[in-house]
């Protein structure tokens, strides 16, 4: 009787010990999965962000702050804070939307009854911004020249102004 239960024991003990290296052998091979989906993930994260990255670069290459041409023209004229006057440029087209016809930089008179403003400007270099305007319903896009004098009077000038005819109704 002493041998049979010693002979359960052992085969009770060895079921349980299988059981167990199973148990933890497939544990450790899913962790090992589950970390390398981690480190796929983690590097197409690290892909994207350095798309994104180059992609933000690319888009700030037209930028009066970012383009050392630009503010090395601005510093020869005594003007040695760019951030300062890309705000009143900025600031000075706006400005232009109080008019009682509009903004006279979209080069469009009002449109049924709504004139039309300047939403965002984005300055170019030295000389140019591109501006999006609209009447609420119309929207379009232009193209302004300014130019800053030795008193840091700026002066602005359309070149190019462009209604988007798929909103003109």
């Amino acid at each position: 009787m002493k041998k049979q239960l010693y002979l359960y024991l052992f085969i009770f003990s060895f079921v349980i010990n299988v059981f167990i290296y199973m148990y933890y052998s497939g544990q450790e091979k899913y962790v090992q999965e589950r970390v390398q989906k981690m480190e796929v993930k983690l590097k197409a994260s690290r892909d994207s962000l350095n798309t994104a990255k180059v992609a933000l670069q690319d888009a700030d290459y037209f930028d009066l702050v970012k383009n050392d041409n630009a503010v090395d023209y601005f510093v020869d004229k005594g003007i040695n804070d760019t951030d300062a006057l890309a705000v009143k440029i900025v600031e000075g087209v706006k400005e232009l939307n109080g008019n009682p016809n509009g903004n006279p930089l979209t080069g469009y008179d009002p449109l049924n009854g709504e004139k039309f403003l300047i939403n965002k400007v984005k300055i170019l270099n030295n000389r140019w911004l591109i501006a999006d305007f609209s009447n609420g319903k119309a929207w379009g896009d232009v193209l302004i020249k300014y130019f800053v004098d030795d008193k840091g009077v700026v002066t602005y000038e359309t070149l190019q102004s462009s209604l988007y005819a798929t909103t003109v109704k």
